[in-house]
């Protein structure tokens, strides 16, 4: 319990104050500090628009997702691409369940939201739900090592979290994938928050969907929830909107990243080893100014970053090829 307590400490008070502040006061200002989380997210579009080139003076953007509670990868995925503000982040959704730290993990990444707001994103995935993650542990955790107060007040902040983002206006990045429904991406701007996720409708295949190789258009989700889309429905979609990338996540894939549909969709998993039963590596995607993407991988049975593959760059020339990382 000791060691729980003073990681939680740990990443939010010696990061935002540098403050160490004893277990008893520690839940107040944790409270206190999600409040303060609440009224931030509450000013940042549904719709995340980022300029990588202008925003970030030329260094790159790296995304991450589906850390589902394994703290000691998330730290060691930011020693290898670097800490905030030596890097800039896009977190694509589900930071909680499953995993036995799903509080460090939240932690660390709000704290960091609020003191580097400008350089590190967070989107929401379909964990950040309540109805979701009151099963799969996040409820369990917090009512176990804190209250069931603490779990409202997450619950308050990833009702009003950001849905996706595009990156240079060529790359889009949600965690589940398309939706029948969406036309325009003023829809996605409409979106009111705070909001719980529905059972049907845009928000809920934002966060949902699943591509499908076998599939043309839209099939049913064996998940019981939302839509698979075919390599057809992807194609439509970029030509669309004139964009390269569909970046997202929500799947587990064995290298950590998958291509789809001639690279015009990626899928991320940076979660390693997940859950201690899959043997999946976790990946990180790296985009610099120029577009180009590289994948950091994180291997399951090493816990060590050692290969990077940069495989597409999003104007449609070819990349370099895989490059083993010292």
């Amino acid at each position: 319990m000791f060691y729980c307590s003073f990681c939680l400490i740990w990443c939010l008070h010696l990061i935002i104050t540098d403050v160490f502040m004893n277990v008893t006061e520690y839940l107040t200002t944790i409270l206190q500090t999600n409040k303060l989380f609440y009224c931030i997210v509450k000013t940042i579009p549904t719709l995340l628009e980022v300029l990588n080139s202008i925003n970030f003076g030329g260094l790159n953007l790296s995304m991450l997702c589906d850390i589902h509670g394994q703290y000691t990868d998330l730290l060691r995925l930011f020693e290898y691409g670097g800490f905030p503000p030596e890097s800039n982040y896009l977190f694509l959704g589900d930071y909680v369940d499953r995993g036995k730290q799903s509080l460090e993990t939240i932690c660390l990444l709000l704290a960091y939201k609020i003191k580097h707001p400008e350089n590190f994103f967070l989107l929401r995935g379909n964990h950040e739900c309540a109805a979701i993650n009151r099963i799969y542990g996040f409820y369990d955790e917090c009512k176990r090592r804190f209250s069931v107060r603490l779990w409202k007040t997450f619950t308050d902040c990833f009702n009003c979290l950001p849905i996706a983002a595009i990156v240079d206006s060529k790359i889009f990045c949600c965690h589940g994938g398309l939706s029948p429904d969406l036309q325009n991406m003023d829809q996605i701007r409409r979106i009111m928050r705070p909001s719980d996720i529905p059972d049907t409708g845009l928000l809920c295949d934002i966060l949902w969907s699943d591509p499908d190789k076998d599939v043309n258009g839209w099939a049913e989700n064996d998940r019981g929830v939302s839509f698979t889309f075919g390599p057809d429905v992807v194609t439509k979609f970029l030509n669309r909107h004139d964009m390269d990338l569909i970046c997202r996540a929500h799947q587990v894939v064995e290298d950590g990243f998958e291509f789809f549909c001639r690279r015009q969709l990626v899928t991320l998993f940076s979660a390693p080893n997940y859950c201690g039963e899959f043997d999946n590596a976790g990946g990180m995607m790296s985009v610099d100014e120029n577009l180009t993407c590289s994948f950091q991988i994180l291997k399951p049975s090493e816990k060590k970053a050692k290969y990077q593959y940069q495989g597409v760059n999003t104007t449609g020339n070819q990349a370099r090829l895989p490059a083993r990382i010292p």
